[in-house]
């Protein structure tokens, strides 16, 4: 069973489930890039940490780094799973938008996700 995420309870009082492979794939890259590595006890390297870097000076070398931090992370966390292929992220003030690419294995169908975050004051 995929769980849903966020976690919740469905109609029966049981955990529920996530409708599809597709939503259950978006759902772990959602988890993936807004897990701050070290928060999840018993996985340390889970995450990428992407909103730390939210309110970094904007420059072509963030925008690489956000990539390779991004892709890295889902591709050690989902590469059985899925290949990554493009990452593009955009921080405008306090919101982060990050567009991910990737091919489901399985089936070798393109998908893309894209989330947008607003980072609290």
């Amino acid at each position: 069973m995929d769980i849903a995420f966020p976690y919740r309870v469905d109609g029966t009082g049981r955990t529920a489930a996530a409708e599809h492979e597709d939503a259950h794939l978006r759902d772990l890259i959602e988890q993936v890039l807004f897990t701050v590595p070290g928060e999840r006890v018993m996985r340390p390297d889970f995450g990428c940490g992407l909103l730390q870097l939210v309110f970094a000076p904007n420059s072509e070398a963030l925008v690489a780094t956000l990539q390779a931090l991004v892709q890295g992370a889902l591709q050690q966390t989902l590469g059985t799973r899925i290949r990554v292929d493009d990452v593009t992220a955009h921080s405008l003030d306090a919101t982060l938008t990050v567009e991910v690419r990737y091919t489901v294995l399985r089936t070798q169908s393109a998908r893309i996700a894209s989330f947008v975050r607003e980072v609290p004051a």
